[in-house]
């Protein structure tokens, strides 16, 4: 079949309900140093930057703590404290030590090893997608994918995922409707990595937990079983949730702009560009950073972050910053390369599931642009059903045809 893209210039402000709702509320007000201020869900307020330099300036300088953040009454987003061992609450010198442990396995390197499983993964997506008689790309092929070769990875029985799949999800929506049943969801998932941990439950020979746990003492001190809890609890929840969030977000993108879809079945091989520029452009829930606390003075464009001050570094304005993107609402496959975006963090707290979930989303977009060329949304995109919440938000259905 012979694919004509249109020609057509989109912007994310073309696509129905992308963009979220910011969940602070802007002041008015500037900070002593002259940065403007915010008011967090938790009441505190907070330096806002959204200039790519300043929130770069932020992420990658370590005296910016994110471990003060996360006590009770902290300056937070998130309607309850997260355990410690976490590596997105540990700070210097102790992140160093944990993510120099993990950072071979999760490299590009590594995750390639698993591009057979996602290849095997994908054959029966679409394979679900073709026989079903009213196809949802959601369910038939984006919510499957991700978490099973995940489980893959970690060495996790596919069997359990009915177990902590739910709870995940409920986890990462992290609704401050009902605190008591989010931190039970919360401790469900948790306390099922802790067993995996232990020995508890049976986990694959030869997955990561195996290998970790066989292989602790390369770190110094050796990991204890609290700190390897932290690290797959991270990866349970991020490579499954977070990568079906930005892939679901980037799906519906190209189906309600199809002359992008147009331009991707026409020409597969710019699938890792398109990709790129959606990662850059799609926030992953309504928030793209947690909260730090300023460890001495540093000067920005907008005026002086004082030691001590409580900063959101804000990846997803940054992203968008017109002195570093051109037509930065534009999803611009052809773009010029420049300075890399933000949504996977930098510096210290860099997302280390990056490469896993590049693959990801770059293999679905180019198998799907080749089996499905003329694929299309089967309903109107302003119809679409979302799930909203802090650090998931995304559509829960796709209804497409061909």
């Amino acid at each position: 079949m012979t694919i004509t893209a249109e020609s057509a210039t989109v912007t994310v402000t073309d696509i129905p309900g992308l963009d979220p709702t910011p969940p602070f509320t802007p002041l008015g007000e500037r900070s002593t140093g002259g940065v403007p201020l915010i008011e967090l869900p938790s009441s505190h307020r907070a330096l806002h930057l959204t200039r790519y330099a300043d929130v770069h300036k932020v992420l990658t300088d370590p005296s910016f703590g994110r471990t003060e953040t996360n006590v009770d009454d902290g300056p937070s987003f998130l309607p309850t404290t997260m355990p410690k061992e976490l590596l997105l609450n540990l700070d210097a010198p102790h992140h160093a030590r944990i993510r120099g442990f993990v950072a071979a396995d999760y490299s590009s390197t590594a995750t390639e090893r698993l591009r057979p499983v996602l290849d095997r993964v994908l054959d029966e997506a679409v394979a679900r997608l073709r026989s079903s008689g009213t196809p949802d790309l959601f369910r038939d092929l984006i919510d499957r994918v991700p978490v099973t070769v995940n489980c893959d990875f970690l060495g996790i029985p596919v069997e359990d995922i009915d177990y902590f799949r739910t709870s995940s999800r409920i986890v990462q929506i992290a609704s401050h409707d009902d605190v008591p049943d989010l931190v039970e969801h919360f401790y469900r998932v948790y306390g099922y990595v802790d067993e995996l941990v232990k020995g508890v439950r049976p986990v694959v020979t030869g997955g990561l937990i195996d290998r970790f746990r066989a292989q602790r003492d390369r770190a110094e001190p050796p990991l204890e079983d609290s700190e390897l809890t932290g690290i797959f609890f991270g990866s349970l929840l991020g490579a499954d949730q977070n990568i079906v969030s930005v892939l679901t977000k980037s799906l519906y993108v190209l189906l309600s702009a199809p002359a992008l879809w147009q331009r991707l079945a026409a020409e597969p091989e710019i699938a890792p560009r398109l990709a790129e520029e959606l990662i850059r452009l799609i926030p992953l829930g309504t928030i793209s950073a947690f909260p730090r606390i300023a460890g001495r003075d540093v000067e920005t464009s907008e005026g002086t972050v004082l030691t001590g001050d409580v900063v959101y570094p804000d990846a997803f304005a940054a992203n968008r910053d017109p002195a570093v993107f051109a037509a930065p609402l534009t999803v611009d496959p052809d773009r010029e390369p420049g300075k890399r975006h933000l949504q996977f963090g930098y510096g210290m707290h860099h997302c280390m599931g990056a490469a896993l979930a590049r693959m990801e989303i770059v293999s679905v977009l180019t198998r799907l642009a080749r089996e499905f060329p003329g694929l299309v949304l089967d309903t109107d995109p302003a119809e679409v059903p979302w799930d909203h919440g802090t650090v998931l938000r995304r559509p829960t259905s796709l209804p497409v045809r061909w």
